[in-house]
Protein backbone atom coordinates (compact mmCIF):
# COMPACT_ATOMS: atom_id res chain seq x y z
CA UNK A 1 0.00 0.00 0.00
CA UNK A 2 2.85 2.37 0.87
CA UNK A 3 4.57 1.67 -2.45
CA UNK A 4 1.30 2.41 -4.25
CA UNK A 5 1.03 5.71 -2.38
CA UNK A 6 4.63 6.57 -3.28
CA UNK A 7 4.02 5.64 -6.91
CA UNK A 8 0.97 7.90 -6.90
CA UNK A 9 3.02 10.71 -5.37
CA UNK A 10 5.71 10.27 -8.07
CA UNK A 11 3.05 10.39 -10.82
CA UNK A 12 1.46 13.48 -9.30
CA UNK A 13 4.86 15.13 -9.02
CA UNK A 14 5.65 14.32 -12.64
CA UNK A 15 2.38 15.92 -13.73
CA UNK A 16 3.02 18.92 -11.49
CA UNK A 17 6.29 19.60 -13.27
CA UNK A 18 5.18 18.64 -16.79
CA UNK A 19 1.86 20.39 -17.28
CA UNK A 20 1.95 23.90 -15.82
CA UNK A 21 5.14 25.14 -17.43
CA UNK A 22 4.15 23.96 -20.89
CA UNK A 23 0.82 25.75 -20.67
CA UNK A 24 2.30 28.85 -19.03
CA UNK A 25 4.35 29.79 -22.05
CA UNK A 26 1.85 32.32 -23.31
CA UNK A 27 2.93 34.83 -25.92
CA UNK A 28 3.25 38.24 -24.31
CA UNK A 29 5.79 40.77 -23.15
CA UNK A 30 5.53 39.28 -19.68
CA UNK A 31 6.19 35.63 -20.49
CA UNK A 32 9.20 35.64 -18.13
CA UNK A 33 6.99 36.90 -15.30
CA UNK A 34 4.22 34.40 -16.07
CA UNK A 35 6.78 31.59 -16.08
CA UNK A 36 8.10 32.79 -12.72
CA UNK A 37 4.56 32.79 -11.35
CA UNK A 38 4.13 29.22 -12.65
CA UNK A 39 7.25 28.06 -10.82
CA UNK A 40 6.23 29.86 -7.63
CA UNK A 41 2.83 28.16 -7.85
CA UNK A 42 4.50 24.77 -8.23
CA UNK A 43 6.64 25.45 -5.18
CA UNK A 44 3.58 26.48 -3.17
CA UNK A 45 1.82 23.26 -4.21
CA UNK A 46 4.64 21.31 -2.57
CA UNK A 47 3.88 22.98 0.77
CA UNK A 48 1.02 20.53 1.26
CA UNK A 49 3.05 17.29 1.11
CA UNK A 50 5.73 18.97 3.25
CA UNK A 51 3.11 19.94 5.83
CA UNK A 52 1.54 16.50 5.74
CA UNK A 53 4.92 14.82 6.35
CA UNK A 54 5.75 17.22 9.20
CA UNK A 55 2.30 16.66 10.73
CA UNK A 56 2.59 12.88 10.55
CA UNK A 57 6.13 12.93 11.98
CA UNK A 58 5.33 15.59 14.61
CA UNK A 59 7.97 17.99 13.28
CA UNK A 60 7.79 21.78 13.54
CA UNK A 61 6.92 23.79 10.46
CA UNK A 62 9.95 26.06 10.80
CA UNK A 63 13.42 24.58 10.29
CA UNK A 64 15.76 27.56 10.71
CA UNK A 65 19.07 25.73 10.05
CA UNK A 66 17.72 24.25 6.79
CA UNK A 67 16.29 27.64 5.75
CA UNK A 68 19.60 29.40 6.46
CA UNK A 69 21.50 26.76 4.47
CA UNK A 70 19.09 27.15 1.53
CA UNK A 71 19.46 30.94 1.54
CA UNK A 72 23.26 30.74 1.62
CA UNK A 73 23.25 28.20 -1.23
CA UNK A 74 20.82 30.30 -3.25
CA UNK A 75 23.09 33.35 -2.99
CA UNK A 76 26.05 31.36 -4.34
CA UNK A 77 24.04 29.83 -7.18
CA UNK A 78 22.51 33.19 -8.05
CA UNK A 79 25.92 34.84 -8.38
CA UNK A 80 27.00 32.10 -10.80
CA UNK A 81 23.76 32.59 -12.81
CA UNK A 82 24.22 36.38 -13.04
CA UNK A 83 21.40 37.11 -10.58
CA UNK A 84 21.89 39.68 -7.83
CA UNK A 85 22.54 37.47 -4.75
CA UNK A 86 20.70 39.89 -2.45
CA UNK A 87 17.63 39.77 -4.71
CA UNK A 88 17.78 35.96 -4.80
CA UNK A 89 18.05 35.77 -1.02
CA UNK A 90 15.03 38.04 -0.47
CA UNK A 91 13.03 36.20 -3.13
CA UNK A 92 13.72 32.80 -1.57
CA UNK A 93 13.03 34.15 1.90
CA UNK A 94 9.62 35.09 0.49
CA UNK A 95 9.21 31.53 -0.86
CA UNK A 96 9.97 30.09 2.58
CA UNK A 97 7.55 32.50 4.26
CA UNK A 98 4.82 31.74 1.71
CA UNK A 99 5.26 28.00 2.21
CA UNK A 100 5.09 28.55 5.96
CA UNK A 101 1.77 30.38 5.53
CA UNK A 102 0.32 27.43 3.61
CA UNK A 103 1.67 24.89 6.09
CA UNK A 104 0.32 26.80 9.11
CA UNK A 105 -3.08 27.06 7.44
CA UNK A 106 -3.09 23.31 6.80
CA UNK A 107 -2.05 22.54 10.38
CA UNK A 108 -4.88 24.77 11.64
CA UNK A 109 -7.37 22.98 9.40
CA UNK A 110 -6.15 19.55 10.50
CA UNK A 111 -6.33 20.53 14.18
CA UNK A 112 -9.91 21.74 13.70
CA UNK A 113 -11.11 18.78 11.64
CA UNK A 114 -9.21 15.76 10.42
CA UNK A 115 -5.69 15.29 9.10
CA UNK A 116 -5.06 13.29 5.91
CA UNK A 117 -5.04 9.56 6.61
CA UNK A 118 -2.77 8.54 3.72
CA UNK A 119 0.99 8.56 4.36
CA UNK A 120 2.75 11.67 3.09
CA UNK A 121 5.37 11.34 0.37
CA UNK A 122 8.79 10.97 1.98
CA UNK A 123 10.25 14.41 2.60
CA UNK A 124 13.90 13.45 2.04
CA UNK A 125 13.53 11.25 -1.04
CA UNK A 126 10.45 12.65 -2.81
CA UNK A 127 9.48 16.19 -1.87
CA UNK A 128 12.85 17.82 -1.12
CA UNK A 129 14.37 16.69 -4.43
CA UNK A 130 11.39 18.35 -6.16
CA UNK A 131 12.00 21.52 -4.15
CA UNK A 132 15.71 21.40 -5.04
CA UNK A 133 14.90 21.06 -8.73
CA UNK A 134 12.53 24.03 -8.48
CA UNK A 135 15.24 26.10 -6.78
CA UNK A 136 17.46 25.81 -9.85
CA UNK A 137 14.59 26.60 -12.19
CA UNK A 138 13.54 29.58 -10.07
CA UNK A 139 17.08 31.00 -10.14
CA UNK A 140 17.00 30.74 -13.94
CA UNK A 141 13.61 32.48 -13.96
CA UNK A 142 14.99 35.26 -11.72
CA UNK A 143 17.73 35.87 -14.28
CA UNK A 144 15.05 36.43 -16.93
CA UNK A 145 12.91 38.80 -14.81
CA UNK A 146 15.78 40.72 -13.23
CA UNK A 147 15.83 43.37 -16.03
CA UNK A 148 12.10 44.06 -15.42
CA UNK A 149 12.40 44.67 -11.67
CA UNK A 150 12.99 48.43 -11.84
CA UNK A 151 10.19 49.25 -14.28
CA UNK A 152 7.59 51.60 -12.76
CA UNK A 153 4.81 49.25 -13.87
CA UNK A 154 6.52 46.12 -12.53
CA UNK A 155 3.94 45.44 -9.75
CA UNK A 156 1.07 45.78 -12.25
CA UNK A 157 2.88 43.48 -14.68
CA UNK A 158 3.36 40.86 -11.96
CA UNK A 159 -0.36 41.11 -11.13
CA UNK A 160 -1.23 40.65 -14.82
CA UNK A 161 1.06 37.64 -14.96
CA UNK A 162 -0.74 36.13 -11.97
CA UNK A 163 -4.04 36.72 -13.78
CA UNK A 164 -2.64 35.02 -16.90
CA UNK A 165 -1.53 32.12 -14.77
CA UNK A 166 -5.00 31.83 -13.25
CA UNK A 167 -6.51 31.65 -16.73
CA UNK A 168 -4.07 28.97 -17.89
CA UNK A 169 -4.36 26.67 -14.88
CA UNK A 170 -6.56 25.58 -12.02
CA UNK A 171 -5.33 28.31 -9.72
CA UNK A 172 -5.89 27.57 -6.04
CA UNK A 173 -7.44 30.74 -4.64
CA UNK A 174 -6.83 29.43 -1.11
CA UNK A 175 -3.16 30.19 -1.77
CA UNK A 176 -3.73 33.80 -2.89
CA UNK A 177 -2.19 35.29 0.26
CA UNK A 178 0.80 32.96 0.03
CA UNK A 179 1.23 33.81 -3.67
CA UNK A 180 1.21 37.51 -2.80
CA UNK A 181 3.88 36.83 -0.15
CA UNK A 182 5.96 34.76 -2.57
CA UNK A 183 5.97 37.51 -5.22
CA UNK A 184 6.28 40.46 -2.83
CA UNK A 185 9.87 41.39 -3.75
CA UNK A 186 10.03 40.48 -7.42
CA UNK A 187 9.81 44.22 -8.18
CA UNK A 188 12.30 46.66 -6.71
CA UNK A 189 9.39 48.79 -5.49
CA UNK A 190 7.85 45.73 -3.77
CA UNK A 191 4.32 44.47 -3.78
CA UNK A 192 2.04 42.97 -6.36
CA UNK A 193 -0.17 45.64 -7.89
CA UNK A 194 -3.88 45.06 -7.82
CA UNK A 195 -3.65 41.48 -6.62
CA UNK A 196 -6.16 40.32 -3.99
Amino acid sequence: MISLTRASAHCAAALLFALPIASARADSDDTALTNLVALVSQRLALAEPVAQWKWQHQKPITDTPREDALLADVQKRAAVAGVDPAFARVFFRDQIDASTLVQKSLFDTWRASQAPANPAPDLATVTRPQLDQLTGRLIGALARVQPLRGAPDCPARVARSVESWKELTRYDSAHAKAMNQALGHVCESGGVGGMA
